[in-house]
């Protein structure tokens, strides 16, 4: 067994590993609640725009971005535009004319300013307007064509908006690439986080995930990336397509 391929085998499975020990995933779990009452995913910035995700949720779509190598990346959800800046700074050094679109019901001017004088905004376009509108929808499959889409969905986070999207946007995806829904972790969190929120336990992206996975056999929960990250806002939000 060459080098490359034993350091490959073992961290496959350490990752398998960890992901078995309830300790260490309810710890991740743990955390993310822990730090939520100091907004610690706020802190973090990319190239000079407020991101608000955690680190460890960003490596993982980098692995994602690089091992996918979509032509377009469709993000719902833009607030100060910080993952948008992200994913197009690496489609910036994978080369070749990959672009970002971010859906947003409201683009506020000052966020939209900022992307706009940004290195990166040249792979960035913005639509403004509610992802689950049809006219937005359509509007987004018109600009993603027959592109190798990677979709991102991060707006609303109730179960009835969650699962429109997953319906409008999830034909956009095709085999081998990804639909990520972040914030499925809010089901794992006790209410009281979400005090002043629509969403909470048994209404969030987590139930909305597992509803459209039951009557669609397109997409797989990829395991292998939630017990790799641990800390992370996405558990059973990483969802891979096996079939076109």
């Amino acid at each position: 067994m060459s080098e490359i391929k034993r350091f490959q085998t073992e961290k496959t499975a350490n990752i398998a590993a960890q992901g078995r020990d309830p300790k260490m995933v309810q710890t991740g779990v743990d955390f993310v609640v822990d730090t939520a009452k100091y907004k610690y995913s706020y802190n973090f910035s990319w190239m000079g725009r407020p991101i608000i995700q955690f680190p460890q949720d960003m490596v993982a779509m980098q692995e994602l971005i690089w091992a996918v190598r979509p032509e377009i990346i469709v993000e719902t959800g833009i607030a100060h535009g910080g993952s948008l800046i992200y994913y197009a700074s690496l489609l910036e050094l994978m080369g070749g004319d990959a672009f970002v679109l971010g859906v947003d019901i409201d683009i506020r001017e000052h966020n939209r300013a900022e992307i706009e004088k940004h290195p990166m905004a040249k792979r960035i376009q913005m639509l403004q307007g509610s992802a689950v509108d049809e006219d937005v929808a359509r509007q987004v499959r018109e600009i993603v064509g027959n592109r190798k889409a990677l979709v991102v969905l991060d707006s609303n986070h109730t179960h009835e908006h969650v699962l429109r999207e997953l319906d409008l946007y999830s034909p956009l995806v095709k085999a081998g690439s990804y639909l990520v829904v972040f914030d499925t972790v809010v089901e794992d969190m006790p209410d009281a986080c979400f005090a002043d929120r629509p969403w909470g336990k048994g209404d969030n992206p987590k139930t909305a995930v597992r509803e459209f996975l039951a009557r669609n056999d397109r997409f797989v929960v990829d395991l292998e990336i939630q017990n790799k990250l641990l800390i992370t806002v996405a558990p059973e939000g990483y969802l891979k397509c096996i079939k076109d």
